[in-house]
């Protein structure tokens, strides 16, 4: 296929499609960075901010360099409702908006002042702050204003649970891990350190619920944490004093170059305050780099009200770049483009040569992953090293046996991560254990990395290319992925929403694995991307579907959606009515500048909880779905 851009001048004018996907290879290739990567901007919801001001003033650090920017940012998130929600066009979330509530009132805002009487008018009306999830309690007891009492106890003397047995802090997903760590010496040292203003605006009074059954699973554990926090005040002295030294050097042997944990908000924050409660000042170079390395993941904007201030939760500078790449290449650019063996070179340095927590499972599988963010070795994840493959076996290197080697030693690691169900998660293999689920202390977020759709379809179709070596894994893949294909047709989304995203991962996958066109789970997928196509002739899928089946399929047209719907639909070899109306959507919807605008989220870091923009969605998705439909019309 040829571009545009490529014609001679006395060529055939371009076509609507051909001449959206040369201004979108423009804009593209105008935001690389020089080494090499890309890497869009990344919007989640305000409890970043909220919680990076509670931290500040937990350590005694706040300025109003910092506290003011974030206000405004904070404030600018708030719906006409007073509440503040977790992703663009949802509801109004009730922890949520306590956090930001609260940080509001460290900025200096009234209780009084409309905006906050209106957030605390939906707080009450939702339960007080007596209804928010676990997380958001722990907050308000570091200041004193819930009672540690009240929260779910988390013993560090989990730290000496073997590798086998239920609740090893390895049968955690590996951000919930680095998570539930630091937060055992926190709720261990129950700090309070209280603030010149109480939240009796955000109190119903609403007794605690009544416990569960004991005969159900979340009634012994509800029952086991008093006897927990029983424990806790009389514990077994030498035994809590070597569980809190080793949870500590597991925190500090896990912090990353860039000086955080998992390359993820959480962890990091969570791991700041157990370190400073272990005794470690502020300027040991630990905590120094940790909190340095948050100023990495800050963004400044200039607001209507001023300058703002706002935290990424993550960054996904390998993820983006192989996406680009990926984009860039079904656009017809040459596969040994100056640009693409650039980040050829960027992405081959940020291979992972090192063990992670991923051996713990898998001792005799050698490393060769790749992580989503800049630094974050010790979890690598198998979703980012299949697409990272997929790339680059097309691009054309000078140095091709470099290229080979590390491509080599990726499959091998990704082939090797296979879990025993033939599926795939993204950070670990066998991490299916659902015993941490039903804790207390685990109502908010995934805390398991069982196998995926989504993951398990990237790595069976990068697989599928590498040839018969790898056959056995592949039809184990594609069983999984027909055993788990819903009754509807499509395929749940874990990393990406939702079913759109599940489905357009699938197709591709089995055509790539030898799966016929014609086979009935490919045509029950297509059938339901046609059936949820919209008027407009786009694709989108709301949140909510996580946790409301009606929205299955159903939300606002937006340009990565219907890239997805599109990309699986050319998979399967559709040249409908269908895919020409979603190609004319996305034509007609770009922007002057090569770009599409997306306000919806339609990335997930925890279904139902947790949920991603990814700025770079709304343009890499569209360039592959344009591509390849130009490229099988030619």
């Amino acid at each position: 296929m040829t571009t545009t851009a490529d014609r001679a001048p006395d060529d055939l004018e371009a076509t609507p499609a051909e001449a959206a996907l040369d201004r979108a290879i423009t804009w593209l290739r105008g935001r690389q960075d020089g080494t090499g990567w890309w890497k869009g901007d990344l919007d989640t919801n305000v409890t970043m901010d909220a919680e990076d001001l509670m931290m500040r003033a937990f350590l005694g650090i706040s300025s109003q360099e910092v506290t003011e920017p974030a206000a405004r940012w904070i404030r600018s998130q708030q719906r006409e409702d007073g509440t503040w929600a977790t992703f663009h066009g949802g509801p109004g979330e009730i922890s949520t908006t306590v956090e930001a509530w609260v940080a509001l009132r460290l900025a200096g805002d009234e209780p009084d002042a409309p905006h906050m009487k209106a957030a605390a008018e939906f707080v009450l009306a939702n339960g007080g702050i007596e209804s928010t999830r676990v997380f958001t309690r722990i907050w308000l007891s570091l200041f004193g204003l819930w009672s540690w009492d009240d929260c779910p106890e988390m013993p560090p003397e989990i730290m000496f649970l073997p590798k086998w047995a239920p609740l090893n802090i390895y049968d955690w997903g590996c951000w919930a891990r680095q998570t539930i760590v630091p937060l055992t010496i926190v709720g261990t040292v129950k700090p309070v350190r209280p603030l010149p203003f109480g939240i009796d605006e955000l109190r119903s009074g609403r007794p605690a619920p009544a416990l569960d059954s004991p005969r159900t699973a979340s009634g012994f554990f509800q029952r086991l944490d008093k006897v927990l926090h029983g424990y806790a005040k009389h514990p077994v002295g030498p035994l809590r004093t070597l569980a809190m030294k080793q949870a500590t050097e597991w925190i500090l042997a896990r912090q990353e170059a860039d000086g955080g944990w998992g390359g993820i908000q959480p962890p990091w924050v969570y791991s700041i305050l157990a370190l400073h409660l272990m005794g470690y000042p502020l300027d040991h170079p630990a905590l120094r780099a940790a909190l340095d390395g948050l100023e990495g993941f800050v963004l400044y904007a200039d607001g209507p009200e001023g300058p703002t201030r706002r935290l990424e939760a993550c960054q996904s500078p390998v993820w983006d770049t192989a996406l680009s790449v990926a984009a860039l290449l079904d656009s017809g650019v040459p596969a040994d483009d100056p640009a693409l063996r650039t980040a050829t070179d960027w992405l081959l340095d940020e291979q992972i040569t090192s063990d992670g927590d991923w051996k713990v499972r898998r001792p005799d599988v050698p490393s060769g992953g790749w992580a989503f963010e800049f630094a974050n070795d010790i979890y690598p994840d198998t979703d980012d090293t299949a697409e990272i493959v997929l790339a680059l076996r097309r691009i054309r290197h000078s140095d091709s046996a470099r290229l080979d080697g590390a491509l080599e030693r990726a499959v091998a690691w990704t082939a090797g991560m296979q879990s025993k169900d033939g599926g795939w998660g993204a950070f670990d293999a066998d991490n299916t254990s659902t015993v941490p689920t039903k804790l207390p202390f685990c109502d908010f977020g995934a805390v398991i990395d069982p196998p995926s759709a989504d993951v398990t379809a990237h790595v069976v179709e990068m697989l599928a290319g590498e040839g018969p070596a790898h056959a056995g894994r592949v039809a184990r893949g594609v069983t999984w992925l027909r055993d788990n294909q819903e009754p509807d047709g499509s395929w749940f989304g874990r990393w990406g929403t939702n079913y759109i995203y599940g489905t357009a991962a699938a197709v591709p996958a089995l055509v790539a694995a030898g799966v016929g066109t014609d086979d009935l789970s490919i045509r029950r997928a297509v059938r339901w991307l046609e059936e949820h196509q919209n008027d407009d002739g786009g694709w989108g899928e709301d949140m909510r579907s996580y946790v409301d089946s009606a929205w299955s399929g159903r939300g606002e047209s937006t340009a990565s959606q219907t890239g997805w719907a599109l990309v699986a639909l050319l998979a399967a070899g559709e040249r409908s009515a269908a895919v020409e109306r979603g190609i004319a959507w996305l034509v007609r919807t770009q922007r002057p500048d090569g770009h599409w605008d997306e306000e919806y989220f339609t990335g997930t870091g925890f279904p139902g909880d947790f949920y991603i923009n990814y700025h770079l969605y709304r343009q890499v998705f569209p360039m592959w779905a344009l591509g390849r439909y130009l490229e099988d019309r030619t």
